[in-house]
Parts: structure tokens; C-alpha cells; sequence
């Protein structure tokens, strides 16, 4: 009797230690990266059938087990967990736990039109940037954000967005970041009374012209003098915007073609924002510098110069196109 309790401990002692060791003990996968990506209705052993087939663990009853046994068969966060290195069935069931699946970086730079943002986000995620440029013009969804459009609103920033988050929940963080970085702004009045609306498309403007942050108040002072006296705000990113966003050089026929966006053709401001300004280009309308200037031409160097009539203006234009020449 006892040499037969001494064989079933001994046999215990054994059967735990081994399956310790198979829950504790790695696969080394080196720098061979397996991706996993867990969508909603995922059962847990299909996750764990593709683990094993894909070499990250070996056991899928130890697996499914212990994985049952701390309920996280019924938990799976949808994602994609990326492994690599050595992996055993504890760091797995960890990683799992923890919900630490690849947060794709994205940037939105300041200035970036509608189309731009869904471009950069096709180019690191798994949407369609047709799909996200749709939600531009779906009255459900921008309803339910309380907005009019996005264009303008999707705020300018570094985000860390999960695999196969749909385009939908994309746009929603971006305008909750532009809520959160310029809600606080809008108690000031605004220069000729602007609506916050008009702020945020002038602010469009100011961002697309500038290339150095300090002339942006300058910039927006300009336009904001031309809004006073009637005059037509000329800005040639609103041509663009309207054109489709053309890449290469204005034509005298482009500043000829009326769209809602064409500020050579038509007074005051364009209907929506012509991209997504920054924090400093909307600040510059709200704070402008106290300046004349009704015109503003680059020099080639990323900076402007400045003019006070029309004169002044074209004597600039002339200046800069021989030193352009004689460069």
C-alpha cells in the first residue's frame, strides 16, 4: 500500500512539475514575427488552434485549460498580438490577459485635408480610405457627433490606433482630440466676431500658407484686414482645396474656376476648412498680429514678405522672381 502511494505521488510530483515546465518553458521564434489578429466573435480555440499551428506554443490542451480556468476564453480583446522571441504558454495567456495588442503610430501633421488623413491612416491600418472619406458626408454618423463635417476637426496629432479599428472610431478619437485641445478657446471673442466655425476655416487658411509658426499671426492679420475692408481673400490653397487638391503649380485658367472654394472668385470665406489646423494656426486668428498688410508673397526661403498696398506688392513679386532668376 504505501509503495503504491509512493508510485501515484511520485507520478503526481512528476505530472506537475511537467506541466509546470510546459507552461513556463519558451519557444524561441528569434526575430520570425507571428501576428495574430483576434476579431470580435473569435471563439478561444480558434485562437488557440492558430498558435499552435504557427509554433508559438506546443501544447493547445494546456492552453485551452488554464485559459478556461482564469475565464479568458470568454474575454478575448479583438486585435492583433504580435510574438516574437521566446514565448511560452504563460507569457502567451499574458499577453492575451493584458490586452497588449499592436497600437499602430499614426501622425496627422497640421495641415493635412481630409483626403491626406485618410491616406496616411490606409497606409499604416487595414481600412479603406474611400470607407473613412464616406463618413465626411454621412449624415448618421456626423449627427451623432453633433458636427457639420469633419473636415477641420480632425485634430493634428500622433495616435496609437489598434489593428482593425473601423474608420468610424478612428474619426471619433481625432474629434474628441480637437474638442480636448480647443474647447478652452473658444470663450474669447474673436476678431470681427467669427463664429468659431469661421475661426477654424480662416485658421485652415493660415495653416496652409505658413511654413514658419512666428508668421502665423502675421498671416492671419492679413487676411483678417482684406474680411474688414471687403476684399477677396486671394489665398491660393482655397483654389487648390477646390480643385481636388492638384499637385503642381496654379494656372491663370485655375484662379479663373469658380468653386465654393475659390477665394478669387468669390468674397469672404470658403464654406468648410480646407484641412486640419493646428493649435498655433488657430490661436493666430484669435491672437493676430496688429499689422496693415493686405498682401503677403513667399521668398523662396519659407518666409514672406509683407506689403501694405498693391504697389508695395507687385514690387515684391518682381524682386523675388530675379533673385529666383539670377539663383
Amino acid at each position: 500500500m504505501k509503495r503504491l502511494f509512493l508510485i501515484v505521488f511520485v507520478l503526481l510530483i512528476l505530472g506537475v512539475s511537467g506541466a509546470y515546465m510546459a507552461y513556463v518553458y519558451p519557444i524561441d521564434l528569434g526575430e520570425r514575427v507571428v501576428s495574430l489578429t483576434i476579431r470580435s466573435g473569435d471563439t478561444f480555440g480558434q485562437v488557440a488552434d492558430t498558435l499552435v499551428e504557427r509554433g508559438v506554443v506546443r501544447s493547445r490542451l494546456l492552453l485551452s485549460l488554464i485559459a478556461r480556468w482564469m475565464r479568458l476564453d470568454r474575454s478575448l480583446t479583438p486585435g492583433r498580438y504580435d510574438f516574437t522571441g521566446k514565448n511560452s504558454v504563460a507569457t502567451v495567456l499574458a499577453k492575451l490577459a493584458k490586452a497588449d495588442f499592436v497600437r499602430v503610430k499614426v501622425t496627422i501633421y497640421e495641415g493635412a485635408p481630409i483626403w491626406t488623413v485618410a491616406g496616411l491612416l490606409a497606409q499604416k491600418l487595414p481600412i479603406d480610405s474611400a470607407a473613412f472619406l464616406r463618413l465626411n458626408e454621412d449624415s448618421a454618423f456626423l449627427a451623432r457627433l453633433e458636427l457639420p463635417y469633419l473636415e477641420g476637426r480632425l485634430f493634428p496629432e500622433t495616435y496609437y490606433i489598434p489593428w482593425h479599428t473601423p474608420p468610424e472610431l478612428i474619426a471619433e478619437e481625432m474629434v474628441a482630440m480637437f474638442h480636448r485641445q480647443t474647447d478652452s478657446l473658444w470663450d474669447r471673442p474673436a476678431p470681427l466676431e467669427l463664429t468659431p466655425e469661421q475661426v477654424l476655416i480662416l485658421a485652415s487658411i493660415v495653416e496652409a500658407e505658413a511654413y514658419i509658426p512666428e508668421e502665423k499671426p502675421l498671416i492671419a492679420s492679413v487676411y483678417l484686414n482684406r474680411l474688414r475692408r471687403g476684399m477677396k481673400l486671394q489665398a491660393d490653397p482655397t483654389v487648390i482645396y477646390g480643385l481636388g487638391g492638384v499637385d503642381r503649380p496654379l494656372t491663370r485658367r485655375d484662379l479663373r474656376t469658380d468653386t465654393p472654394y475659390n477665394t478669387y472668385t468669390r468674397h469672404g470665406l470658403p464654406p468648410t476648412p480646407i484641412n486640419s489646423p493646428g493649435i498655433e494656426a488657430i490661436r493666430a486668428v484669435l491672437y493676430p498680429a496688429e499689422s496693415d498688410y493686405l498682401y503677403f508673397v513667399a521668398d523662396g526661403t519659407g518666409k514672406h514678405v509683407f506689403s501694405r498696398t498693391n504697389t508695395e506688392h507687385n514690387r515684391a513679386r518682381r524682386r523675388i522672381r530675379e533673385a529666383a532668376g539670377r539663383r
